[in-house]
């Protein structure tokens, strides 16, 4: 029994300090409710202009530091604007929005909201360009997208999914480019979803045109514009083309190949800032740099890894799943508090004739009974002991049940308490042999024992 406690606790503990992981892993994608919400603020942009902030919005540091340039150089804006940045090592689809003030700086005061966005695009671009089309459908609907002088409303089956009806915005001179600003609460008419209200974010000062807020869409100065603009809506496949040509003009310092035409995001762009999803995490972390190493700095310990791996598999063999039991503690807090309450007690106090720190009659630190604080037998030799009897299986034997885990825990405290009253190993910092802090005898309270010296 006394081989039972410690290891069951330890088990418990083990799975426990997963728990964050686990919860890191199983984090909720964006609802299309939550979609909806993100992208308000931005679907009823020109089709580029919306390409070219989404994908921007996957570098969330760097947009942050060129809306602060941008604040900074008031006139910069164009084709002028992205030359002027070309040095700066911000990814090229952020250098691209400083050409649109407006925009860049709207972007960046809302730092949250941005990294959301992009997160959700790199999870499921389909799902982000499919959200824009929606709330196109609902603002033509209430009759606040329509074509002007500055745009173009087309209408059209998708030539890859026949199926589709898709609502491209297009701008009306293709070399002169305007923003729309509204105001979410009031263009797509009555919101459908009134736990998740659209996201408003006002235009920098400057840029509000008052009367144009109240009917619906308006539009300030046009931002001319030649290659600034490289990226386009993709509907049917659901992600974001590439103008190589276009690109290249512009980015003369970084150039691509002719066969990029698809977006591909660049890790190592992202600064540090962490993904959301796990298949994000998975899919662009082990493209950064150094990756490879960073367990070693972690504390990774491949000997370690093996064992858990092969405790694993002897718990699957047996029928038992530890994914399952994580969540099942994850989702079970009176389980997770049983588990940890155990390990409390087992900590506490170290009884005699057992192994751990300070105890007397067994093996470890500062024990007696045996030679240099030994207790009789080394820790290896007990640990050894504990498994020739089936104490390691017994780590995880009883992790899926509850009931049988906190009945054992009693039987331990039961034993604790009547070895304190009959004596047989003595209490804590008491032994029973002649180790340092310990007493000769076999019997003795705390610190105390039947022989030796007391301290």
């Amino acid at each position: 029994m006394r081989f039972l406690i410690d290891p069951l606790a330890r088990a418990f503990l083990f799975t426990v300090s997963l728990l964050p992981v686990v919860a890191v892993a199983q984090a909720p994608t964006f609802s299309k409710e939550q979609l909806d919400q993100m992208v308000a603020p931005i679907a009823l942009y020109p089709d580029s202009l919306l390409s070219q902030v989404l994908m921007a919005a996957t570098y969330p540091a760097d947009v942050a530091e060129a809306a602060k340039w941008s604040k900074a150089n008031p006139n910069q804006s164009g084709d002028a604007a992205v030359k002027a940045v070309a040095n700066q090592p911000w990814d090229p689809s952020v250098q691209s929005l400083v050409a649109f003030p407006q925009v860049i700086q709207m972007m960046g005061e809302k730092p949250d909201w941005v990294q959301n966005l992009g997160d959700a695009f790199l999870a499921s671009s389909k799902d982000v360009l499919d959200s824009a089309q929606r709330l196109r459908a609902q603002a033509q609907k209430a009759g606040n997208l329509k074509t002007t002088e500055q745009q173009k409303v087309i209408v059209e089956q998708e030539p890859q999914a026949p199926q589709q009806t898709v609502i491209k915005i297009e701008p009306t001179n293709p070399q002169v480019v305007y923003v729309p600003t509204y105001n979410p609460t009031v263009v797509y008419g009555a919101w459908p979803y009134p736990a998740y209200p659209p996201y408003y974010i006002p235009p920098p000062p400057g840029y509000a045109i008052a009367s144009g807020l109240a009917a619906g869409l308006a539009f300030g100065t046009g931002v001319a514009i030649t290659s600034a603009l490289w990226g386009g809506a993709n509907w049917g496949r659901g992600d974001v083309n590439i103008n190589v040509n276009k690109y290249n003009n512009i980015n003369t310092n970084r150039q691509i190949s002719s066969n990029q035409t698809t977006f591909q995001h660049n890790a190592a762009n992202r600064k540090g800032v962490p993904y959301r999803d796990q298949a994000s995490q998975q899919k662009y972390s082990k493209n950064v740099g150094g990756a490879e190493q960073r367990g070693d700095f972690r504390g990774k310990d491949p000997a370690r890894d093996a064992q858990r791996q092969q405790a694993q598999a002897s718990l699957q063999q047996r029928g038992m799943d530890p994914a399952k039991e994580r969540e099942r503690l994850q989702s079970d807090p009176g389980a997770r508090e049983r588990a940890q309450q155990a390990a409390r007690d087992t900590s506490r106090e170290r009884p005699g004739g057992g192994p751990g720190d300070r105890a007397g009659g067994g093996a470890g630190d500062r024990a007696g009974g045996g030679p240099g604080g030994a207790g009789g037998a080394n820790r290896d030799q007990a640990r050894s002991a504990a498994q020739a009897r089936g104490g390691g299986d017994n780590a995880f034997r009883s992790a899926g049940n509850a009931g049988q885990e906190r009945q054992q825990v009693d039987r331990g405290n039961a034993s604790r308490q009547q070895m304190a009253q009959h004596g047989g190993g003595g209490g804590a910092r008491a032994g029973g042999g002649g180790g340092a802090r310990a007493g000769g005898g076999g019997g003795g309270g705390a610190r105390a024992g039947g022989g030796g010296r007391q301290r």
